[in-house]
């Protein structure tokens, strides 16, 4: 079953708050009162919400075993990420699985994995379709306005919960007093920023000099922070294809385009999956050879999954298709080529990433930087304009002629046979 943008934010919203009323019922049975679950002051708990949208995305195809396991490995993945992002940017810990058997970090643990999997089951199988049923029922017009009007209301919560809850200060209290706070948050908040912005300038006078010899004389990109994280997501699409390339030309021998934009040898889904893994496991990088691998075949094996479903919804292309190798799931993966993202995964981060990551470091720090940008923006580019081919493309095998400027440019510029040049592997879905 395919959702429609609104069908998914309603989806997301949904499971957000059922989300919510099972995190605080639980809480209210242990602990005998009360207690807000939530994020954010109101109720909803966008890890539920966030879990339900990737996996009605990436397993709407999926039945039986294969919807219980995916379910698990979507669920493991996002509680670890949400686990490590709370402690890092609230400084607590929201949930402590260390007394489990078979725990990660204490983020996550075998036996509660397992049972989000089959909550993850429920709802993509029985879930799903009675909320989107219930949507259905009401007026176009009508839904639309509830699922933006209850979008707003998380955006503003999430907003006003981030700026009381890690203000200078950080004080603890501020968790039980934003509810309180909330009703006239929306009234006060352009005067709380506007005082958090005035006394930000007024301490950063102070330190000018302090920063400025930083910026010429520190370490750029150390560690795995975002500058860090841009460099190796050019370093994994660029190596990426040129892998993918020598690879087909070894198998099929034949040279064949395996880029995913139009401008440059860089494949977004390798990039994408260095970057991502890196982030991830970063904190894993000198764990055993068995360990990496069998994290990067199951994270391997979601991501590619997740990456073919998605690129066949938004673009209506097939780019790779394993259908003919043994032990695959729908053609999108297959058991071999996951154990090639495991092994990628060992070779990275024992061989690959510290002479990598030593070489990102030795840039200047300014220089660093300006060219972080300067790359960030020439990927959005780059992306934009490949999203305008393709689509372009798919519109001309369906007999439309060119209407705008766009299209009149895109036709120009990229024709038939340069985006058949360029994505010879990519299959239109009717």
């Amino acid at each position: 079953m395919q959702y429609t943008g609104y069908e998914l934010l309603w989806l997301f919203l949904a499971y957000s708050f059922l989300g919510w009323v099972l995190e605080t019922a639980a809480a209210a049975v242990k602990q005998k009162k009360f207690v807000n679950r939530g994020m954010i002051n109101g109720p909803f708990c966008i890890i539920y919400g966030t879990a339900a949208a990737l996996m009605s995305v990436g397993l709407h195809e999926v039945t039986g075993l294969w919807l219980f396991l995916g379910s698990t490995i979507y669920a493991a993945s996002l509680e670890w990420i949400a686990g490590h992002l709370i402690e890092k940017y609230y400084r607590e810990r929201w949930w402590d699985y260390s007394k489990l058997r078979w725990n990660l970090d204490g983020y996550i643990c075998l036996s509660m994995s397992l049972l989000w999997g089959v909550l993850g089951f429920v709802c993509i199988k029985w879930g799903n379709p009675l909320l989107v049923k219930l949507y259905g029922i009401v007026p176009d017009l009508l839904r639309k306005a509830i699922v933006w009007i209850l979008l707003a209301a998380l955006l503003v919560d999430a907003l006003a919960t981030y700026i009381l809850l890690t203000g200078k200060s950080g004080y603890l209290d501020r968790w039980e007093a934003a509810d309180n706070r909330f009703e006239q948050v929306s009234a006060r908040l352009g005067k709380w920023i506007s005082t958090q912005v005035e006394k930000r300038i007024h301490n950063a006078y102070q330190v000018v000099e302090q920063l400025e010899m930083e910026e010429l004389f520190g370490t750029f990109a150390e560690g795995c922070g975002f500058y860090k994280v841009v460099w190796l997501f050019f370093a994994g699409a660029f190596l990426g294809d040129i892998t993918e390339t020598i690879f087909c030309r070894i198998t099929a021998g034949v040279w064949m385009s395996r880029s995913s934009v139009v401008w440059g040898p860089f494949s977004i889904v390798w990039g994408l999956a260095i970057a991502l893994v890196t982030a991830m496991l970063y904190k894993y990088r000198n764990r055993s050879e068995g360990f990496l691998f069998l994290a990067g075949t199951f994270l391997g094996g979601a991501y590619e999954y997740f990456c073919s479903v998605f690129t066949e919804m938004v673009f209506g292309t097939v780019f790779w298709d394993y259908s003919e190798i043994p032990f695959n799931l729908g053609g999108r993966i297959n058991l071999l080529y996951c154990f090639f993202w495991g092994i990628a995964a060992v070779v990275w981060f024992k061989c690959c990433y510290p002479f990598i990551s030593r070489m990102i470091e030795k840039l200047p720090v300014i220089l660093g930087k300006v060219s972080t940008w300067a790359l960030i923006l020439f990927m959005c580019c780059n992306i934009t304009v490949s999203c305008m081919a393709l689509a372009r493309y798919g519109e001309r095998q369906e007999g439309m002629t060119a209407a705008s400027d766009w299209q009149t440019w895109t036709d120009a510029h990229f024709p038939d046979e340069r985006v058949e040049r360029i994505y010879p592997n990519a299959i239109r879905v009717e």
